[in-house]
């Protein structure tokens, strides 16, 4: 079984005529290189460059701040923490509790180095197959996953403490999925690389993306526009906090880096379980109940009291935003493979939702989290809940379409059918199907008796 140790060089692709004979260039077997040596080289590359740009802003910021009491040492602490932030690493702030409301867009840096890794690893050690592309992301994962629990046991102080086997977990997982797609990325173009998945699983794959596309359209929508009805209030906000040029440029970036939180939030709330702000509060399409909010300029599309969050006629259409979903998704799975069974169809549209509904409950598990000990312990949405009731309402879309438009499918096709032709009578015609005459005491007839004669004289 092949390992990480595997060589790098061409071997997965068409080998010369020497080394099909066993003897290879010597040139061609110095120049191997084990996949984990270049996985790790990818790995330190990525953790350098990416804490440099941090490094950068977080300077940048100290310069621009009153810093008394603040040295250089710190600021290179907390440019170690806001790159595993930008890992969804959570901290301990002393004095607060545990910090694990983390904005989901500065995944997007770590992310796209990552991919350019993996990218560069597949290319490097000439990755030809699609099945060794899990050794090349795993070469890269496992050494990055070292790195950044190294950077978060570095990084640790009496004020603030990042959590050592989370940042292990979440350097290992990041690798994989940014890695492995750049290295599948590196071998051919997306469109390539689906038709190489059997039809069913390929039509699946797409629509459970098609829907999960359009719900973030519909979140992202929903989210705006409750943004934009407060947008007097952000602005007073922003000019409260008195930050500066930098300090406003900073904190632009810090709310750009929350815009995926607020759209998995929005999805919840057309999904009807909503999100809370803080314990015992409710954010939902059928109204919402919130205490006081920090004062932090996104947060004003969330009004604090007891209200309803949108006008009455238009609760039903938010909730029914998943069911579009679902549907244009149920729509998409039958369009790339029809099934030729009448219940089969209704059936993978429930599988689409529930692949959908699960991928959403991952969502929001990354899009909240605590913001210390106190009332704010409880922050987003719940998980179990946004993956139990979309994977529903989105099933429910996509069965019901994929069922509409396969029978219409098969009424415009013809559905095929089986027929097993009549015994023509004798002296009658017989039908135009191929028909197989059986023997019925073939297998009575003793060595040596000449076998019966064939066609329809022959049978009784």
């Amino acid at each position: 079984m092949p390992g990480l140790g595997f060589v790098t060089a061409s071997a997965a692709r068409v080998r010369s005529p020497s080394a099909q004979s066993g003897s290879e260039p010597p040139s061609a077997v110095a120049g191997r290189r084990p996949l984990i040596l270049i996985g790790t080289l990818a790995a330190a590359a990525v953790t350098a460059s990416g804490l440099a740009v941090v490094t950068v802003l977080v300077v940048a910021g100290w310069m621009a701040a009153p810093h008394s009491g603040l040295g250089l040492r710190a600021v290179l602490r907390t440019a170690a923490v806001l790159w595993l932030v930008g890992q969804h690493v959570g901290f301990t702030l002393h004095g607060v509790g545990r910090i694990g409301f983390l904005p989901l867009g500065l995944v997007v840096l770590p992310g796209a180095l990552l991919w350019r890794a993996g990218r560069w690893v597949s290319r490097v050690a000439a990755i030809g197959r699609l099945r060794h592309v899990g050794y090349a992301a795993l070469a890269l994962a496992g050494p990055y996953a070292v790195f950044t629990a190294a950077l978060a046991q570095v990084s640790r102080s009496s004020e603030i403490s990042a959590s050592v086997p989370q940042a292990a977990l979440c350097g290992l997982l990041l690798g994989l999925a940014a890695g492995g797609l750049g290295a599948a990325r590196a071998l051919a173009p997306w469109r390539q690389l689906l038709q190489l998945l059997p039809p069913r699983s390929r039509s699946l794959v797409l629509a459970v993306a098609a829907t999960v596309a359009v719900l973030a359209a519909t979140g992202a929508l929903l989210a705006a526009a409750a943004l934009a009805v407060h947008l007097p209030e952000a602005f007073r906000l922003q000019r409260s906090l008195g930050a500066g040029l930098v300090g406003t440029v900073l904190l632009l970036l810090l709310q750009i880096g929350y815009v995926p939180n607020a759209i998995v939030w929005a999805i919840a709330f057309s999904l009807g379980p909503g999100f809370a702000f803080g314990s015992g509060t409710i954010v939902a399409a059928t109204g919402s109940a919130l205490g006081e909010l920090p004062a932090f300029p996104l947060l004003a599309a969330l009004p604090p009291g007891v209200h309803d969050s949108v006008p009455v006629w238009l609760t039903p259409v938010v909730l029914a935003l998943p069911y579009l979903a679902g549907g244009i998704g149920g729509w998409l799975l039958v369009r790339t493979a029809p099934t030729m069974s009448l219940e089969g169809a209704p059936l993978w549209g429930m599988a689409t939702g529930a692949l959908a509904g699960c991928l959403l409950g991952l969502l929001a598990a990354f899009a909240g989290g605590p913001l210390g000990n106190g009332r704010l312990a409880a922050v987003g949405p719940s998980p179990w809940q946004v993956a139990a009731i979309g994977g529903l309402e989105l099933g429910i879309g996509a069965a019901v379409t994929a069922g509409v438009v396969n029978f219409v499918i098969l009424r415009r096709v013809g559905a095929p059918s089986v027929t097993v032709p009549a015994q023509p009578a004798t002296g009658m015609t017989p039908p135009a199907e191929h028909v197989i005459y059986v023997d019925p005491w073939g297998g009575d007839r003793t060595a040596g008796q000449p076998p019966a004669p064939a066609g329809p004289s022959a049978l009784p």
